[in-house]
């Protein structure tokens, strides 16, 4: 808004306009600050190879079923497999040792295949920082690219970091889900100060790769 104010001289000038104040936010619950940025998940394997011959089996089995069921129909003998098979469970019962071992197996290969089943895999590629999403990201969040990083290439790159300490000789990185372990070896400076750059210069490091859940590191030095 302008005004117009008059000078003793009788001159006009204009004073320059008053922004309004932005008004502030009140603190609480509707000003609070959403994090928009989509969470990082692990990669899960896509297991074509395993789905693939699972498939092979149940399909070779359904079918020699089917062909004996329909064998059995036509008035023809069935197989002799399944005639013994039929013939061991009428002389064996489940309280017999042979039987509670093999179905204890079973249950325990079968645990195994369904842990295998529900777990991930890919558990060498560590899941890296969504970006924010923006305007010239929308395509990228539409086609839900994700990025990763293996551990063999994070190990190497942090390897490499910690060589560049004054003092250290030989490192062995090795990067997990949730740990680093660093094992170095000095030939020169004290181990406290040669461990206290190893800290510092790792800490950096682990930022740099930009992981969704950055590994805490444990460093070992000795001579």
């Amino acid at each position: 808004m302008r005004r117009d104010v008059r000078t003793r001289g009788g001159h006009r000038h204009r004073a320059p306009a008053l922004q309004p104040r932005p008004a502030r936010r009140r603190a609480g619950p509707a000003a609070a600050v959403t994090d928009t940025t989509p969470r990082a998940h692990r990669f899960r394997s896509s297991r074509r190879v395993p789905a693939a011959l699972t498939a092979l089996a149940v399909l070779g089995v359904a079918g020699l079923f089917l062909y004996d069921l329909a064998a059995v129909r036509a008035h023809r003998p069935g197989m002799t497999w399944r005639r013994e098979l039929a013939r061991q469970l009428d002389r064996h019962t489940p309280a017999d040792l042979g039987v509670l071992l093999g179905g204890g197996a079973l249950a325990v290969a079968g645990a195994v295949l369904l842990l295998l089943a529900f777990a991930p895999g890919l558990r060498g590629i560590l899941p890296m920082r969504t970006p924010d999403p923006g305007p010239d990201r929308e395509a990228d969040t539409a086609a839900g690219l994700r990025a990763g990083l293996g551990r063999k290439d994070a190990a190497q790159i942090l390897r490499d970091r910690a060589m560049e300490v004054s003092g250290v000789r030989s490192v062995r990185v090795k990067v997990g889900r949730s740990h680093i372990r660093v094992r170095a070896t000095s030939h020169f400076r004290e181990l406290d100060d040669v461990r206290a750059d190893l800290d510092a210069v790792l800490a950096v490091g682990i930022g740099e790769l930009g992981l969704a859940h950055p590994p805490h590191p444990h460093v070992r030095v000795r001579r």
